[in-house]
C-alpha cells in the first residue's frame, strides 16, 4: 500500500530520504508541449535552500535539480517527468542519540510504532528535507497554469504577527515577510530563540491570483479541500485555514458574506470572506490559505522522553536544524498550492471541456 502520491490527473511521487544518496520526484500527467527546463525549476528550490542565512538550518546542500525524463528538446513529452535532487551535506553521526530514545514532537516513535523500525539519521522520510522534492514539483505544476501567480509569506512568528503587506519585501528579508518592521523584530525572536537552544513556530499565507471561476467540484473533490490535505501534508503542519478560516466562526451571517455587484466580466465582489473558494469551487477571486507550522521539534534543549526500551531518559537533538521551520515553509506552501490548482485545471477541463 502506497501513501507517497497525491492528486488525480497531475500526480506526483515523491521519494528518498534526509540522509540518503538522493530524493526527488516522478509527476505524471502533465501536458505535451509545455516549455520546461531545470532552469524553470531551480528558482523556487533556490528558495527553500538551506543555509541561505543564520535563521535556517545550516546545512549546506546545492539543491540543484536534475530532470531525468518527460523533457525533450525543452519541452513536456507528456509521459513521467523524472526529477532528482541529490543530498550532498549529511552528518548522519549527529543523531547517534536520536538512534537510541524518541525525540518528543518528532515523528520518531509513530514511525517505530508503525513500522518496527526507522531512519533515525534526521529523521529519514519523516524529514522536512523531502520537501525539496515537492518544491521541484510544483515547478512542473506552475508550467500547467500559468494564468494564476501564486505569491507565500510569512505573516506570524512566535506569536508576534505581521501588521502591513509590501510584496516588494518578500524577497527582500531572510524571513518571506512582506512588513519590513515585523522582519527586523523576527530577526531578535529567532535568533534568541536559536541562541537558547529552543525553536519557534509560524503561519504562512498563500495568495494565488489568477485562477478562473470554476474550478473545483462538489462535495468530495473541494478545491479547498484538496488544497488543505495538501498543505496538512506537510512536515511540521498543524493547522490550514481558507480564507476567514476559524475567525469566520466568530462573524455574524451579514458579516462574512461577500457581497458582489454586477461588473464588466462577471461579478465585482465587496469582499472575500470565503478566500476564493465557495461550495468546493473557486470564485475567481484570489485563493488565499493560511498554514499553521509548530516549533521545529529537534531542539538543544533537554526534553523528557524514553529509550526504544521504554527506559526514561533525557533527549537533546544535536545536528542542524531550523529554529524556525515555517520560516523556509514558505515556498513548500507554493509549491503545494500550485501542484492542487494544476491537478483541478485538469480535471476541470476533463469534465467540461
Amino acid at each position: 500500500m502506497s501513501h507517497n502520491s497525491f492528486g488525480h490527473l497531475f500526480r506526483f511521487t515523491t521519494w528518498g530520504e534526509s540522509h540518503g544518496p538522493a530524493l526527488g520526484a516522478v509527476v505524471d500527467g502533465c501536458p505535451p508541449g509545455l516549455a520546461l527546463s531545470e532552469t524553470d525549476l531551480q528558482p523556487f528550490l533556490d528558495k527553500r535552500r538551506p543555509g541561505t542565512s543564520r535563521f535556517t538550518t545550516q546545512r549546506q546542500e546545492p539543491d540543484q535539480v536534475k530532470i531525468l525524463s518527460g523533457v525533450f528538446e525543452g519541452r513536456t513529452t507528456g509521459t513521467p517527468i523524472s526529477l532528482m535532487i541529490e543530498n550532498v551535506d549529511q552528518r548522519s553521526k549527529d543523531y547517534s542519540e536520536v538512534a537510541k530514545a524518541y525525540r518528543p514532537g518528532h515523528a520518531d516513535y509513530a514511525y517505530d510504532a508503525k513500522y518496527g523500525l526507522r531512519d533515525y539519521r534526521g529523521g529519514g522520510r519523516s524529514s522536512a528535507r523531502e520537501t525539496a522534492a515537492r518544491v521541484a514539483a510544483g515547478g512542473v505544476a506552475r508550467a500547467v497554469i500559468p494564468e494564476v501567480t501564486i505569491i507565500a509569506h510569512v505573516v506570524e512568528i512566535g506569536g508576534d504577527r505581521a501588521e502591513t503587506f509590501d510584496a516588494a519585501q518578500i524577497d527582500a528579508n531572510p524571513f518571506f515577510c512582506a512588513d519590513a518592521a515585523a522582519a527586523a523584530r523576527w530577526e531578535v525572536l529567532v535568533d534568541e530563540a536559536r541562541k537558547s537552544g529552543s525553536s519557534l513556530g509560524a503561519i504562512v499565507e498563500c495568495i494565488a491570483i489568477g485562477v478562473p471561476a470554476g474550478w473545483g467540484a462538489p462535495l468530495y473533490a473541494k478545491l479547498d479541500a484538496d488544497i488543505a490535505s495538501a498543505c496538512m501534508s506537510i512536515n511540521a503542519v498543524k493547522g490550514v485555514e481558507i480564507g476567514e478560516g476559524f475567525d469566520a466562526a466568530r462573524l455574524r451571517g451579514e458579516e462574512n458574506a461577500d457581497p458582489m455587484r454586477p461588473g464588466t466580466d462577471g461579478p465585482e465582489f465587496l469582499a472575500n470572506h470565503a478566500g476564493g473558494i465557495a461550495g468546493g469551487i473557486s470564485t475567481g477571486q484570489p485563493v488565499i490559505v493560511r498554514v499553521a507550522f509548530k516549533p521545529t521539534s529537534s531542539i538543544l534543549t533537554p526534553v523528557e522522553t524514553i529509550t526504544r526500551e521504554g527506559d526514561a531518559t533525557d533527549i537533546m537533538t544535536k545536528g542542524r536544524h531550523d529554529p524556525c521551520v515555517g520560516i523556509r515553509g514558505a515556498p513548500v506552501v507554493e509549491a503545494m498550492v500550485a501542484l492542487v490548482l494544476a491537478d483541478h485545471k485538469l480535471r476541470h477541463r476533463g469534465q467540461v471541456g
